[in-house]
């Protein structure tokens, strides 16, 4: 069997992931290379999204800061250009989203503690430091936003992965290297 990952096209996956090639058209005006390597599967992309698009206790702009942590550990090229652009677009600064790929936020507490968190559940494989739980409950964060970081952590690391294993090619502007000073 051939180790290549194509980037498959909407004729070559299945009429339920058509559809989902679809509705990513609309809403986003292209489908990208790694939900499109999803369809190789006949679930994965939907299960995905679903998962993905989820109900949470995190905004939006908290998303981000989870994702850039774990795509930065995990040395995910094509997440941290995808959620570079998307933290962008979510009000975050090229310095700040440098900072939140080094799992820090000097710029604000609350997120600051969030990214510590969401490093040291990736760096650990699960396994939390006390002292970095302590942080982030002290800085306001709650159970729920525990569990719904960890779901996200898994969620990210889900499509690190994915991309690591098939390294289809990055659609998104490519993020910079961050700075050995800044890791």
């Amino acid at each position: 069997m051939n180790s290549t990952f194509n980037v498959p096209t909407r004729n070559e996956v299945s009429a339920g992931n058509q559809a989902i090639f679809d509705n990513l058209e609309k809403a986003l005006g292209f489908v990208p290379n790694i939900f499109a390597t999803y369809a190789h599967s006949e679930n994965a992309l939907k299960n995905y999204l679903e998962l993905s698009n989820a109900k949470t206790s995190l905004n939006n702009k908290e998303k981000e800061v989870v994702n850039l942590a774990v795509s930065q550990v995990n040395e995910c090229t094509y997440c941290l250009s995808a959620h570079t652009a998307i933290a962008g677009m979510n009000g975050f600064t090229p310095e700040q989203i440098l900072e939140l790929r080094a799992g820090r936020a000097s710029f604000d507490s609350k997120l600051d503690a969030l990214a510590k968190l969401a490093k040291n559940i990736t760096d650990n494989r699960g396994a939390a430091s006390p002292e970095v739980l302590e942080q982030f409950f002290a800085n306001g964060w709650t159970k729920e936003n525990l569990i719904d970081t960890i779901v996200l952590v898994g969620d990210k690391t889900i499509t690190n992965y994915l991309h690591k294993t098939t390294q289809v090619p990055v659609d998104f502007p490519l993020a910079q290297a961050l700075e050995p000073t800044l890791v």
